[in-house]
């Protein structure tokens, strides 16, 4: 059965290439071979040439979001690649126009709980905006210099508008003493400087904010170590009152465990939220009685995992009809919601993902990318979408572009572990006889993150080069439920690492993939997931970690005051489950490790320290394994200079050429390799 699975794969191969290209042509080198039936050159799987470049990947950037309506247009952050990365404000009229908000000398960014997210709130024709480099929220004004509204050592995001604009609501986090940061939910009086009035805390963290229509009421979410916002978080309300202050804060269905998120407030006054009681975050409100209400019971995700501020799935169309986004096994749909009824109305099933969803003055906007190259901003069109701004990228051939197939299997425990799977896709190429592509398996990072179905250049890079890619949803990721998003605690370490593995035996078994050519990379958690498989399974024969976290117990020490307990759910509290951090750290076990191995970290990474993966390369380039290092200056938690990407992608190209014994196309970039004498394939 997998022969002819295989059989099926390659002769498809070649019908495509037979429409799409490779017609009959000679030679144009001595040592180039070409198939005679398709007219295709005949290569190893690696060396394809590609119309993808890296800097197709990364040299213009689609990373944009924190999406919001203010007046008559349509506000979010982009980063700028010409730039290196620096983060500005674009203003979206209605006509289809763009502008820069901001000048170019501010990068826009809040970190608060680290992570940030929603760093800037318009009102009227003012932004106010929180500045990466000193973290003051800013008043940014037509025509005036910016002025700056908080006090040194404070941290200020999600915020809201109240009292006819003349106040703000925020997030703070308070740096200026000793210890961990101090969370709270300040009011900031627009008309002058200062420290602001401090409405509640006392709890560990703060987020989401929301005022009610008639301004009368305040509604927000709190949590407390040891939980995260998607384990247990609590739901507030408070009477605001008219020149200033907050009293009467009560806590809302303390009868139910769960993670409630993204309160919003009806036209009508009504409380609506997001939680997971029921195993999915689903849409809930609290009804004129003060009774709890599921709006809409479906086996889907209408949130997800709040590592940044600022999430909305859902915004109110009008008093009875909602629209609402949610992820259903990797596809993202948008619907419409009629509250009256509760019946629902399909609008797209197109998406990869879907964020930000907002209602402007003309309608309902968002933050949409499908399953091929578009994304954008969409504004909803009747039962449609209408695509009003997407960022200028390279256009890439359609022919080079492969598509994802749904891959699921059983982990070790007999649970299903799901993933999407990538074949190699290039009209101008096949393979050699009998041979199968190397295998590159995607570890995102969390480990509470997930893969999805939008469309990345970056998969493309590597399929259109004859690689196999699978993109894992281990055990762990979001986007399946709170059971499976769980179902990592206390084996962190282990089950990602086993579903890494059963996902290339999957795949090999399959006939798919080559099961000598084993590669894998991730990024933080799943950098982690790359050095524990490589130093406990001899499954795959080459590793690329990105950020990588290399001992658990370290991790859990430095942490930032957001995760410092967050390592009490993956692994545990105990004496003896303490005694598992080391256990499960790869880097106390670099005597097994004996793949080739390319670590590439920020220099400033404040969340995963530098030292982790130097440590890693120092040992193991002693020991006399093939190790390259790679450190960017500048460079914090996960690369963001454009320039630095792309030397990143390139190297690692040329890395996976010396491992497994193949010339990538084009011109080599610069790879040191330590020990590649060793190398079982080196050319």
């Amino acid at each position: 059965m997998r022969f002819r699975m295989y059989m099926i794969y390659i002769f498809s191969a070649l019908l495509f290439s037979l429409l799409v290209g490779c017609s009959k042509k000679e030679p144009t080198e001595p040592t180039e071979l070409i198939d005679k039936r398709s007219g295709c050159q005949i290569d190893t799987y690696g060396s394809w040439t590609s119309p993808i470049s890296a800097s197709d990947v990364y040299g213009l950037s689609d990373n944009f979001g924190e999406l919001q309506s203010v007046n008559d247009a349509v506000y979010f952050v982009q980063s700028d690649s010409a730039s290196n990365g620096r983060v500005g404000i674009k203003r979206l009229d209605f006509d289809g126009s763009v502008s820069d908000a901001v000048s170019n000398e501010f990068d826009v960014r809040s970190k608060v709980h680290e992570h940030g997210g929603s760093p800037f709130l318009g009102i009227g024709q003012s932004l106010f905006v929180s500045k990466a480099k000193d973290q003051l929220l800013y008043r940014i004004a037509p025509n005036q210099e910016p002025v700056p509204l908080t006090p040194n050592g404070t941290r200020h995001a999600d915020c809201v508008s109240y009292s006819k604009g003349s106040r703000i609501i925020c997030v703070r986090e308070d740096h200026r003493n000793q210890g961990m940061p101090v969370a709270s939910l300040v009011a900031l009086n627009l008309n002058f400087s200062g420290e602001g009035e401090q409405l509640i805390s006392g709890a560990d963290f703060y987020s989401a904010p929301r005022v009610s229509p008639d301004n009368n009421q305040m509604a927000w979410i709190s949590w407390n170590h040891p939980n995260m916002p998607w384990d247990n978080t609590q739901l507030w309300v408070g009477e605001l009152e008219p020149k200033g202050g907050l009293h009467n804060a009560r806590r809302l269905i303390e009868d139910r465990q769960g993670s409630i998120t993204q309160p919003l407030y009806s036209p009508n006054g009504q409380l609506y939220f997001v939680a997971d009681f029921n195993n999915w975050w689903n849409l809930y409100r609290i009804n004129s009685q003060g009774e709890l209400e599921h709006v809409l019971d479906m086996e889907a995700e209408f949130a997800v995992p709040d590592w940044k501020l600022g999430n909305h799935n859902y915004a109110f169309e009008s008093d009875n009809t909602i629209i609402a986004s949610y992820n259903h096994k990797g596809v993202a749909s948008l619907i419409r919601i009629y509250l009256d009824t509760g019946l629902t109305e399909s609008i797209a099933v197109d998406f990869g993902e879907i964020s930000q969803v907002v209602k402007g003055e003309n309608g309902i906007y968002f933050v949409g990318a499908k399953v091929t190259p578009e994304k954008g901003v969409y504004k909803v069109n009747g039962r449609g979408t209408q695509l009003i701004y997407a960022p200028e990228l390279p256009v890439l051939d359609p022919n080079y572009i492969s598509r994802a197939e749904n891959i699921s299997f059983e982990s070790g425990d007999g649970e299903q572990v799901f993933g999407y799977y990538y074949g190699p896709v290039n009209p101008g190429f096949v393979p050699p006889k009998d041979s199968r592509p190397p295998l590159l398996v995607m570890l995102h990072g969390g480990p509470t993150a997930k893969a999805s179905l939008a469309f990345r250049r970056d998969i493309q890079f590597w399929t259109s080069r004859g690689f196999a890619v699978m993109d894992l949803n281990y055990r762990g990721s979001s986007g399946f439920g709170r059971k499976y998003r769980q179902s990592i605690y206390g084996r962190w370490g282990k089950a990602d690492v086993e579903d890494a593995v059963r996902a290339a035996g999957h795949l090999v078994n399959k006939g798919w993939v080559d099961g000598l050519q084993l590669a894998m990379r991730g990024n933080s958690a799943g950098g982690l997931t790359v050095l524990s498989s490589l130093a406990f399974f001899d499954t795959f024969k080459a590793g690329v970690s990105y950020s990588g976290i290399s001992d658990m117990e370290v991790l859990s020490k430095e942490a930032d005051k957001f995760e410092s307990k967050y390592l009490e759910h993956l692994v545990g509290l105990s004496t003896e489950e303490q005694n598992i951090y080391r256990q499960r750290s790869p880097l106390y076990h670099l005597e097994e490790l004996d793949e080739p191995l390319l670590l590439i970290q920020g220099q400033d990474d404040a969340l995963v320290a530098q030292k982790q993966s130097k440590t890693v390369f120092n040992a193991l380039k002693a020991k006399g394994v093939p190790v390259a290092y790679l450190a960017f200056n500048g460079e914090e938690h996960g690369l963001k200079d454009p320039h630095n990407k792309i030397k990143a992608l390139e190297v690692e190209l040329a890395f996976y050429g010396k491992v497994f014994g193949f010339t990538p196309a084009g011109e080599q970039a610069p790879l040191r390799l330590e020990n590649a004498r060793n190398l079982k394939h080196d050319q």
